[in-house]
This record gives C-alpha cells, sequence and structure tokens, in this order.
C-alpha cells in the first residue's frame, strides 16, 4: 500500500522558518519526481517546487530563493525547508509523487501569522 506522509507543518510568525517532511512507502521512491503543492483557501492547488530522480529542481517564483527543495532517497524521504515565510504562504502543503502513477499526501497545514 502506498502512503505519503506530510508533517512538520505548523503556526509560525512572519519571517520564521519551518521545514516540512514527506515519508513514503510502498513505492519506488527514488524513480519518482517527487512535488510540494499547496493550496490556500479559495484557491486553486499550486506547484511550490519539485525534484527529480536526478536531483534537478523547480521552484514557482513565489518561493524562488526562500524555499529548498530536497531528498534523501535512503530514508524515502522529501524535504522542503521554507524560510522567510510571510503569510501569502498560508496554505495546506501536500506532497505528491509522480511516475507511471500519481500518488498525493494528505497534506499538513502552515499558518504564517503574527
Amino acid at each position: 500500500q502506498v502512503q505519503l506522509v506530510e508533517s512538520g507543518g505548523g503556526l509560525v510568525q512572519p519571517g520564521g522558518s519551518l521545514r516540512l517532511s514527506c515519508a513514503a512507502s510502498g513505492i519506488l521512491f527514488s524513480r519518482y519526481v517527487m512535488g510540494w503543492y499547496r493550496q490556500a483557501p479559495g484557491k486553486q492547488r499550486e506547484l511550490v517546487a519539485s525534484i527529480s530522480s536526478d536531483d534537478s529542481t523547480y521552484y514557482a517564483d513565489s518561493v524562488r530563493g526562500r524555499f529548498t527543495i530536497s531528498r534523501d532517497n535512503a530514508k524515502k524521504t522529501m524535504y522542503l525547508q521554507m524560510n522567510s515565510l510571510n503569510p501569502e504562504d498560508t496554505a495546506v502543503y501536500y506532497c505528491k509523487a509522480n511516475s507511471w502513477s500519481v500518488y498525493w499526501g494528505q497534506g499538513t497545514q502552515v499558518t504564517v501569522s503574527s
């Protein structure tokens, strides 16, 4: 059974940092393109960052220079280091595994507020 489990969300003040994790099981993790998406209330889900099997990365313009995506294939885990957070980053963050099949995690809430 495939599972993607996000963790690390929470409430943080503007300018603060959080590190999200996505732990995978049931898939050949190293073969998958992994991505972080987010969905704010009333908005469509959007791609935040992705990392391929060869560690090439992509970032949305809104997070480039503030967020860093990484993966540890031995631990079957993907990370998103989020720095300089602002209220516009408030959303539910989802991880996605994409290869010959697509899998989603259940999401973790990130709230940036003073």
